[in-house]
């Protein structure tokens, strides 16, 4: 079967679990793939040949919070000279490929693609959960135009597709239909990891405009932090920044007693595979980092705080045994249950 995959280029989470994902399809499929930026260049090392580079949609950051008002500006800036660039790809290698099925990785290129040339068309992605399910968690005020203006994104974004498979840790009930949950699609280096704990926590901090976050981790002197995301190699007392290798990341993250980051699916997705306990901080203005860090404590896994403080990592520590013991409930064999829905979805449609 010939597949179109499509990916956003938007945050890491969706290439990494692509790159897994795609590697799975090619043992069975011929596999061709758009997306753009790091993406893009994080695929083709991997996929020479079979992956293309086409305009896709990006946030605007102020502050290390997703501004909505610049993020709609740019986009309607970029919207035609991109449609066109996209469409010069199509008249290329889309049309010369001429795919039985696309996938969508909540992209919107091959969702176009699908739509007029009346492809089956399957949705992959975490997204999906805020607009096909009910979510059981509080929606504070202050969340509820978030809440909103993401339904109405993620709505628009993969519509009308044959089926929706959501990676997801937590299920709350589905209201509509063509839709099923999936476990998260894990990288084989973290189904290979040999989990330990040593006394360090590790710190993944996508944003660097955490001016004070030495300063906060500073506050617990007992605690050692080890601190990916600063693209440094320095020790500050209790604190160790490192610079990225996958190795190394993966080797302080199998091994740590906790983790602290952001709201990103992807990584918080892995450590409750791994089962370590989570303190979460979404970027503000991002209701799918909201949603995620709000079923980290739901479910007991960890704590959902909107702020970085050295009170909040206390708070957080101090209930470390009760989340280990709720992490434990949670069981994942790899990746055997998504390939198997995965593939059973695919013969289904063409079949």
């Amino acid at each position: 079967m010939k597949i179109l995959y499509g990916l956003p280029s938007e945050g890491m989470g969706h290439a990494t679990r692509s790159k897994v994902l795609i590697a799975h399809l090619l043992k069975q499929h011929d596999v061709q793939v758009v997306t753009s930026d790091r993406a893009f260049t994080f695929l083709s090392q991997h996929f020479p040949g079979r992956v293309h580079q086409i305009d896709g949609f990006h946030l605007a950051y102020q502050n290390a919070v997703v501004s909505i008002g610049k993020t709609i500006l740019m986009t309607l800036k970029n919207a035609p000279k991109n449609l066109v660039r996209n469409y010069e790809k199509y008249s290329g290698f889309v049309k010369d490929f001429n795919p039985d099925l696309v996938i969508s990785d909540f992209e919107s290129f091959t969702h176009l693609y699908a739509k007029l040339h009346r492809k089956p068309l399957i949705s992959i992605d975490n997204m999906q959960v805020i607009h096909r399910s009910q979510l059981d968690i509080t929606i504070p005020a202050e969340e509820k135009s978030n809440y909103l203006l993401a339904k109405q994104i993620i709505k628009a974004k993969v519509s009308g597709a044959d089926h929706y498979l959501i990676t997801t840790f937590f299920h709350p009930p589905l209201r509509k239909k063509n839709t099923s949950y999936i476990e998260p699609i894990l990288r084989e280096e973290i189904i290979q990891a040999k989990t330990s704990e040593k006394n360090h926590i590790l710190v993944y901090q996508t944003s660097t405009s955490q001016s004070d976050l030495i300063t906060q981790l500073h506050a617990l002197p007992h605690e050692e932090f080890i601190v990916y995301g600063m693209n440094k190699d320095e020790t500050h007392q209790n604190v160790i920044l490192k610079k990225f290798s996958e190795q190394g990341f993966i080797s302080d993250f199998a091994s740590c007693k906790a983790v602290i980051a952001n709201g990103g699916f992807s990584f918080i997705s892995e450590a409750v595979y791994l089962q370590k306990p989570i303190l979460s901080v979404p970027i503000q203005n991002q209701f799918e980092q909201f949603v995620n860090a709000s079923y980290i404590q739901k479910l007991g896994y960890g704590r959902h705080f909107n702020s970085f403080t050295s009170d909040a990592i206390k708070a957080f520590l101090y209930d470390l045994k009760f989340f280990k013991t709720q992490l434990k409930k949670y069981q994942q064999k790899g990746n055997v249950k998504t390939y198997k829905a995965i593939d059973d979805l695919l013969d289904a449609i063409i079949n």
